[in-house]
């Protein structure tokens, strides 16, 4: 008889190193902080070794919060239909009461994006919207970046069967699982010497950037001629960066953007979507708007266009940009032409913009400035924030200053 010796299909070292990379870099979890961590029940075994990493820097409490998604569908088929207008306000009051204490906040994203696809699409939005209201409140401590946050993934099985629809479960396990070790740079023998180097390349671009303090970005290229405006007094960020409790952390892991505000009173012209997004179990492919005075005024899309639209009346900042990215077209994810449908990955392939809220952070001394003076000065204020792309090899950038002269940014997707 012949024994096949089998293997499980995640590679437990890198997982490790992954858990490690998490506390050591994208948290920097200092000694005798507390530590509020989400994760989907799938991902068990990452939050495990998250938590020994933890404890072993010193962290104060580790809490584990994890979501099911057989529990969440369970909701969308059998309760009842007043239940989709509440959400539970006093966890994430609770959520906001621990950043305020400076309880550092870690996401792990690995559910099936997918999820809700075939559920009714009246459920899912009014339950996003009840849950977008509720969470404010934390969210704010979030975007204002009060606290050191950072969000990782784990290759959950329905979210690699989406993936890699032809493979069997354990095998688009393992190529998911690759694919996010690749992208988090824990592929290498010194994880967290690979993340040094790479946040030393994004401060390079964040601080030409800066020094030229441009106006204005020009996106041309097909279906696409964009003006964004950038905010007063903005500033671009990337990698690692203070949060406001003086601890530097990297909030994304995978990350190659550099980013800031926008001016939410300036973009003009129209974009056309270069990638599908996910959003909340529906996939929404070619989507074409145009915006004026900042705000978009038509929007279309071949697939998802209902569900668009349902987004974009969220409220009055929906419709309005709280973020810009640069992202070359020759970053890794982009290069291992895998369309992931999870925003934490699929930004990361390409330029991008972000309806709603926008960052305190990409502004200079944004730490000081109060949510009036950061409206004042063109800051966007919504209770969405939602990245879609549309960088390729086929878009060209110009910088635009006040007087109206121009710097190449990006050519043919490329850093110029």
């Amino acid at each position: 008889m012949t024994v096949h010796a089998t293997t499980a299909p995640i590679d437990a070292q890198k997982l490790d190193r992954l858990a490690e990379v998490a506390v050591k870099v994208g948290l920097r979890l200092q000694p005798g902080q507390d530590l509020l961590l989400t994760a989907p029940s799938a991902a068990l075994p990452l939050v495990r070794r998250i938590a020994h990493h933890a404890y072993a820097a010193g962290a104060g409490l580790v809490t584990p919060l994890l979501s099911d998604e057989e529990i969440t569908l369970s909701r969308y088929r059998s309760a009842p239909a007043a239940s989709f207008d509440r959400a539970p306000g006093w966890l994430y009051d609770g959520m906001a009461k621990a950043f305020s204490a400076n309880t550092a906040r870690l996401a792990i994203v690995g559910d099936n994006p997918m999820l809700l696809s075939g559920e009714d699409p009246e459920k899912v939005a009014r339950a996003n919207k009840a849950n977008s209201v509720a969470y404010q409140p934390a969210l704010e401590k979030i975007a204002g970046f009060d606290i050191n946050w950072n969000i990782i993934a784990y290759p959950g099985a329905s979210w690699a069967k989406l993936v890699f629809p032809g493979d069997d479960e354990s095998v688009a396990v393992a190529k998911l699982a690759d694919a996010i070790f690749a992208a988090s740079r824990v592929d290498t023998g010194d994880p967290v010497e690979a993340w040094a180097a790479h946040n030393k390349a994004l401060r390079a671009r964040t601080e030409w950037l800066n020094a030229e303090r441009f106006s204005a970005l020009h996106f041309r290229g097909p279906g696409t001629d964009l003006t964004v405006g950038l905010a007063d007094g903005h500033e671009w960020e990337g990698g690692a960066s203070a949060a406001k409790n003086g601890i530097v952390c990297n909030p994304n892991i995978p990350t190659e953007e550099v980013f800031t505000t926008p001016h939410a009173q300036k973009v003009e012209g129209h974009v056309a979507s270069t990638k599908p997004l996910s959003y909340q179990g529906t996939l929404i492919d070619d989507i074409s708007v145009r915006f004026e005075q900042g705000r978009i005024v038509e929007a279309k899309a071949r697939r998802g266009e209902a569900v668009l639209n349902k987004v974009l009346d969220t409220d009055d900042g929906a419709r309005r940009l709280g973020e810009v990215a640069l992202v070359p077209h020759s970053s890794p994810i982009s290069k291992s032409g895998i369309l992931f449908y999870n925003t934490l990955f699929d930004e990361n392939a390409s330029c991008h913009i972000a309806l709603g809220q926008c960052y305190s952070k990409c502004f200079v001394d944004g730490d000081k400035l109060t949510p009036e003076q950061i409206a004042a000065q063109g800051g966007n204020k919504s209770l969405i924030h939602i990245d879609w792309m549309i960088g390729s090899n086929e878009i060209d950038i110009d910088g635009v200053r006040a007087d109206g002269s121009r710097t190449p940014v990006f050519r043919r997707g490329e850093w110029a």
